[in-house]
């Protein structure tokens, strides 16, 4: 009798089994009554209740951070990753990761603990105090929460308040939105379905950064059905499958690209400071001049590329971006919540 080999689950169906209303309601409930501290504290025994119960869990982070281990720059972080112990640090800082979503949005989190770096942020405030839209790129290393609560609470560095669009798999994160809602009725954040992107879809975001908005989404999640359609890009010393909808809506917008990344200083920090990466694209997404440009068809006005030419440019934003969440991932293995075979070729 042959022995029956188990079929990778897409991510979205890791999310369904654990994440009901009644988790998320619980979760808010405390937020309520106790200070942050406190929650902070009681993140430790429910990590470690995780660790004990949840083999999924255990076994998903433990694959994750035997494959990262090779490739992790500092010695003792590596030493970590392949101890026993290491699936536990990680579901534990996972679950310092929830409590700190939840501060970000009831406005309990202390933003002058996030640190913006030297790099292109400034351009980033610019862009905005200049009316342009800008598409962030996020991921799911670090807590980007803070980005958007940043947002919603106008506290971006921004002179206008932005309004902020979020791309979201809504079938799997229903309950967590209605949360977010309950803490923070009056957020300017727009959520729209990942899973009903259309023309009709696309040309509201378009318009949403034509009035100087910004539309976030996360680049390292495939979508339900997307085997065979993801471009396979090396990651962490294997192809890994990422979703070239993503990159490709990017490059359709038109509006100046970022990739935005929120890093924890220190994997169990009960105080938590982050840092701020935010990363310019340099993929031109615009007609180009000079003897290497890229020749775009030509239409009424303006100038306009193809479709081939556009997937091309979505290609490139893709493997830009993974370097730069491989190069993260390197630093802070711990901090990257994605608890699934991210490899599996089906998912």
């Amino acid at each position: 009798m042959k022995e029956r080999k188990e079929t990778p689950m897409h991510w979205t169906q890791h999310k369904e089994k654990a994440a009901g209303y009644w988790h998320v309601k619980l979760l808010l409930v405390l937020f309520r009554l106790f200070p942050v501290i406190i929650l902070r504290v009681i993140a430790f025994p429910v990590g470690f209740f995780y660790f004990l119960f949840s083999k999924k869990a255990r076994t998903e982070s433990g694959r994750f951070l035997q494959k990262a281990a090779p490739f992790v720059t500092q010695h003792d972080i590596e030493k970590k990753c392949r101890s026993p112990f290491g699936p536990l640090r990680h579901i534990v800082s996972f679950s310092l990761n929830l409590v700190e979503k939840l501060e970000s949005w009831g406005g309990k989190f202390q933003f002058k603990n996030i640190h913006f770096q030297n790099d292109d942020i400034e351009e980033l405030i610019r862009e905005l105090d200049d009316g342009k839209g800008v598409f962030l790129i996020t991921s799911h290393i670090g807590n980007i929460e803070l980005l958007r609560g940043l947002a919603s609470f106008n506290r971006t560095g921004v002179s206008r308040k932005t309004p902020i669009t979020a791309i979201i798999d809504t079938k799997v994160s229903k309950n967590f939105s209605r949360m977010l809602k309950e803490l923070n009725p009056q957020s300017s954040m727009d959520i729209i379905s990942a899973g009903e992107i259309g023309p009709y879809t696309a040309a509201a975001l378009e318009e949403k950064l034509f009035i100087g908005e910004m539309v976030t989404i996360a680049g390292d999640r495939t979508a339900v059905g997307g085997y065979g359609k993801n471009i396979m890009i090396p990651f962490l010393g294997e192809d890994a499958p990422f979703s070239p909808g993503i990159f490709y809506l990017a490059a359709l917008m038109k509006a100046p690209i970022y990739f935005v990344f929120a890093i924890r200083r220190g994997d169990l920090s009960v105080l938590p400071e982050y840092d701020m990466h935010v990363h310019k694209s340099r993929v031109p997404l615009e007609p180009q001049t000079g003897p290497n440009a890229v020749e775009p068809k030509t239409g009424s006005s303006p100038l306009v590329y193809s479709r081939k030419e556009r997937l091309a440019q979505g290609s490139l934003l893709a493997h830009s971006f993974v370097k730069l969440l491989e190069d993260y991932c390197k630093q802070n293995p711990f901090q990257w919540y994605n608890f699934y075979d991210f490899w599996a070729k089906e998912a």
